[in-house]
C-alpha cells in the first residue's frame, strides 16, 4: 500500500513524469535488448562496429514508434522525428565512441555494450525528451 499511498499524494503533472519515465524505462530497455540481440548474432561475421550500427538502426525504428505513441503520447510528424533522428545521431555516435573506448580498456566485445548501455540510455532519455516535447 506504500506505493499507491505515494501516487495518491502526486498531483497529475507529477504523476505524468513518473509514468513518461517507467515507460521511457520499458521502451528503452526493450530497444536495448533488441539492438543487443542483433549486435551478439552478427558480432561474429560482420565485426562490432557494424554489427552495432545493425542493431541500432532496428532498434531506432521500433524506438521512435514506440516512443512517440507510448512513452511520450505524442503524435509522429516531420518535426518529432527530424528532432528524434538528431538526438538518436547524437547517441549513436556516443554509442559507437564508449563501445570502442570499452574494448579498448578491455572489456569483451560481447560485454562492451552493457556499460555503454548504462551511460548512452539516460543521455538518450534527456536528447528524446526534449525533441519529442517541445
Amino acid at each position: 500500500m506504500q506505493i499507491k499511498d505515494f501516487l495518491n499524494h502526486l498531483d497529475d503533472s507529477k504523476k505524468e513524469k513518473l509514468g513518461e519515465v517507467i515507460r521511457f524505462g520499458i521502451v528503452g530497455v526493450t530497444a536495448s535488448l533488441l539492438q543487443y540481440g542483433i549486435y551478439l548474432l552478427l558480432l561474429h561475421c560482420l565485426g562490432k562496429d557494424i554489427s552495432m550500427t545493425i542493431g541500432y538502426f532496428i532498434s531506432f525504428v521500433f524506438n521512435f514508434f514506440a516512443s512517440t505513441y507510448f512513452t511520450f503520447r505524442t503524435k509522429a510528424n516531420a518535426k518529432h522525428g527530424a528532432g528524434f533522428a538528431l538526438s538518436h545521431v547524437i547517441n549513436y555516435l556516443l554509442q559507437i565512441a564508449t563501445l570502442n573506448f570499452f574494448t579498448w580498456l578491455g572489456v569483451s566485445k560481447e560485454l562492451a555494450p552493457i556499460p555503454m548501455f548504462c551511460i548512452c540510455v539516460p543521455v538518450n532519455f534527456l536528447l528524446v525528451r526534449f525533441f519529442l516535447k517541445r
